[in-house]
């Protein structure tokens, strides 16, 4: 019963065993103790702590983001890592859910895997950031928060008005609202995405809102795609097209050696 308070208190309001009566047969504890969508998914001393879609969502963008000008060397993109972005002030960092930087090695010091990204060792800053909303950041994530006293700046005065991102990208999940951001004179400008994609002309790809099964999940995801609207394939994807491909080989060529033993001809052995 302590625990159900403690739970109570962090998720107000909840009902309460009490709301609910015995019965027979007994009520399932989904009708009566808090479920997934009840509880926080949050720590409230570090907002924003990834969900399962956090965890699949970057790795897709990962996985499409092809620029045609940039060899896959010089291309470095992560999610949920840390973005180091005042030299004055070297602990002060945000963590995009994304964010990709061209014409940079994809190693760091060409050798190893990067801890973090900081951007005056760099010399190069990201090219576009994309934040997925979650109900703890919202507010901030849309640049509707300021700046408290004597604390480091926003997310939104971060990418805006200090790096000076080029594009940055907002997208909802549970309203399946896609927004965007370009730079125009030191400040944001909302975009106009007709049917919910945005090009960006720089890297001659665009990014836009796809239906479909990743990650054996059926959901409508952020991916990438070329200048003729085809969704740039992942690997698994990939390889489907190549076992789909070989498996249409096989049968075609076993079609061809039936025609030819009905022919009186036995076919060569391949």
């Amino acid at each position: 019963m302590e625990f159900i308070k403690v739970i109570l208190k962090t998720a107000m309001p909840l009902k309460t065993p009490a709301d609910f009566p015995q019965m027979d047969p007994p009520r399932s504890p989904r009708e009566w103790l808090p479920t997934m969508y009840d509880l926080p998914s949050e720590d409230p001393e570090e907002p924003g702590l990834p969900d399962m879609f956090h965890y699949h969502q970057p790795h897709l963008l990962q996985e499409t983001f092809c620029p045609p000008d940039y060899p896959p060397d010089q291309i470095f993109a992560a999610g949920d890592l840390n973005l180091y972005y005042d030299v004055h002030h070297p602990l002060w960092h945000k963590r995009p859910d994304w964010f990709a930087v061209l014409g940079v090695s994809r190693l760091y010091d060409e050798r190893d895997l990067r801890l973090s990204y900081v951007v005056w060792q760099e010399g190069a800053l990201p090219f576009i950031v994309v934040e997925l909303l979650s109900p703890g950041t919202e507010k901030e994530d849309l640049g509707q928060t300021l700046r408290e006293v004597n604390q480091p700046p926003t997310k939104w005065e971060v990418y805006e008005r200090i790096l000076r991102i080029p594009y940055y990208v907002v997208y909802d999940r549970y309203t399946g609202q896609l927004r965007a951001f370009a730079q125009t004179g030191g400040r944001y400008r909302q975009l106009d995405l007709p049917e919910q994609r945005l090009w960006l002309p720089e890297v001659r790809l665009g990014l836009g809102l796809w239906s479909g099964v990743y990650e054996n999940t059926e959901c409508q995801w952020l991916r990438w795609y070329t200048a003729d609207n085809q969704w740039i394939l992942t690997a698994a994807e990939r390889l489907e097209l190549e076992r789909q491909r070989a498996e249409r080989e096989q049968q075609r060529a076993e079609r061809l050696a039936a025609q030819l033993r009905s022919l009186g001809i036995e076919p060569d052995e391949p």
